[in-house]
């Protein structure tokens, strides 16, 4: 399980195929790779991956097919930069929301807007999943934790702060970028919930 609250960032350096499947290989900035281990979980741009091996700051993932279908790994490439979150521990505190790194959608960002030091990032996402999107709720995008400002049909906005918006990937993105959606893991339940009492 995760936070949502982005540690690091890093960048690809390998990419493998085989068959279907991929390897890649990421280097970490700025975070303390002593702690990682094979077999651990961490969350790269919102997809939880386990790690297969450690070298100095490179840590390396198995990315399957159906990953890969369901997310934006497919379109990634060499030097593509990515969010980075370990998992959280019993004894962490929970800044974010519960997060469990299993991406629902991909969604397509269709405006950026200056909202006084911020910025107002719109996203669209398909009927299937926007349900589960509700204001003040907490969505997560490429593996970062936030509050949605408004609901408008299939499309909702989020203001990034300027914090955010240099710590993680948001400074990058333009109209366009397709980016990881995980919406809030109540709604799921409740929506399952409900549909076990009828």
């Amino acid at each position: 399980m995760f936070t949502g609250i982005v540690q690091a960032s890093g960048f690809i350096k390998e990419m493998l195929h085989n068959g279907d499947d991929m390897r890649i290989s990421v280097v970490l900035d700025d975070i303390d790779i002593s702690s990682i281990h094979i077999g651990d979980s961490v969350c790269v741009n919102g997809v939880c991956l386990t790690v297969i091996s450690v070298t100095e700051n490179i840590i390396s993932f198995d990315v399957s097919k159906e990953t890969q279908s369901c997310t934006t790994f497919g379109t990634l490439g060499i030097e593509s930069r990515v969010n980075i979150e370990l998992a959280m521990q019993l004894s962490d505190r929970l800044d974010g929301h519960i997060v469990s790194g299993h991406v629902d959608t991909v969604g397509n960002i269709i405006s950026i807007n200056d909202d006084g030091s911020s910025k107002r990032f719109e996203v669209e996402i398909s009927e299937e999943f926007s349900k589960y999107i509700c204001k003040k709720g907490s969505v997560c995008i490429d593996g970062v934790s936030l509050t949605v400002n408004s609901v408008h049909s299939k499309n909702f906005s989020v203001n990034i702060i300027p914090h955010t918006l240099h710590q993680t990937l948001f400074e990058n993105y333009s109209i366009g970028s397709k980016v990881n959606i995980e919406v809030d893991l109540i709604s799921r339940y409740l929506e399952r919930l409900v549909q076990k009492s009828h």
